[in-house]
């Protein structure tokens, strides 16, 4: 997703979160600040926005972006400590909340970031820089079964012990350092009919996208931050306040569901789609990374 492009799936955020002039909105995963630029207009200058994000260069981008704005406060932290966010900035109750999931061109696009294959980087994938461990401290250190484990659980690798094999045989030559050697030792661990040309035996991804998401999961343990940020950001809700939750693959959709049905099932929360909202053919042609993307909304009760 290009910095000039709409942020995923916007119209539909705004139609569910129903943002309106006075309300305070908290934007867990504000990034360059797309959706919060758009929701800003709607309910500033007599509400209040919050912005977290892990990663202070995208803060730093979101911030010249609101800048016209008043009243907006932007946050370096984990959105698991929401709650300690609240309440140092002296909010009790929210009327909506918002968590993108996903990753910006921004970050996506920066080989420095090593998030992505497309040009060779060091083997980072941290959202936060200052976090400790890296994608590059699990491929070279962890065990052959420990590598088949993360990559068959987080992203159903259905190749996970050759391609762990194959980086165990690897790393007898020396460490892997960058994303393009990586990519390149799933690549040849994978078996093709005619050998990858923009397609693998099973679709049109390139055959390490799994693996770099499971490891991109692991590192910034995002399933088990998500977690924890749904089961304390519920308490903060008004009583018919939104949350909209946006995630990108399988394993996000799944406990989102598994959440918003445990909190419906208490009596705290009204599941607003029974279903996903999916993106429109139009916006993914514009921007075929949205393809995946699947918008949750529970409303307090």
């Amino acid at each position: 997703m290009k910095l000039s492009h709409k942020p995923v799936m916007l119209s539909e955020i705004i139609k569910y979160l129903q943002p309106q002039k006075g309300n305070v909105i908290v934007d867990c995963t504000v990034g360059t600040g797309g959706h919060s630029y758009e929701l800003a207009k709607l309910i500033l200058p007599e509400g209040r926005l919050i912005g977290i994000d892990r990663d202070k260069e995208a803060l730093n981008l979101a911030d010249e972006k609101l800048r016209g704005f008043g009243n907006y406060n932007l946050v370096h932290q984990n959105f698991k400590n929401i709650d300690a966010i609240l309440r140092e900035l002296n909010i009790e109750k929210v009327d909506g909340l918002l968590l993108d999931l996903g990753l910006s061109s921004f970050q996506l696009d920066n080989p420095q970031r090593g998030f992505s294959f497309k040009a060779s980087g060091y083997l980072d994938m941290r959202m936060d820089g200052e976090s400790s461990i890296t994608a590059f401290d699990l491929i070279n250190n962890l065990a052959g079964e420990e590598l088949e484990k993360i990559f068959r659980e987080y992203s159903q690798e259905r190749y996970a012990r050759r391609i762990s094999e194959s980086i165990i045989k690897a790393r007898q030559e020396g460490a892997i350092t960058t994303t393009i050697q990586l990519a390149d030792i799933i690549k040849k661990a994978i078996p093709s009919r005619r050998g990858f040309q923009g397609r693998s035996r099973r679709g049109s991804i390139h055959p390490a996208t799994r693996v770099f998401q499971a490891l991109r999961i692991v590192v910034n343990q995002e399933l088990e931050n998500l977690l924890v940020v749904l089961n304390k950001a519920i308490d903060f809700l008004k009583l018919g306040a939104r949350i909209c939750v946006l995630s990108f693959h399988s394993g996000e959709d799944r406990l989102v569901k598994n959440e918003f049905k445990k909190f419906s099932r208490l009596g705290i929360l009204n599941i607003l789609t029974k279903k996903p909202i999916t993106p429109l053919e139009k916006e993914i042609s514009i921007n075929p990374r949205v393809r995946s993307a699947k918008l949750r909304v529970g409303e307090r009760i």
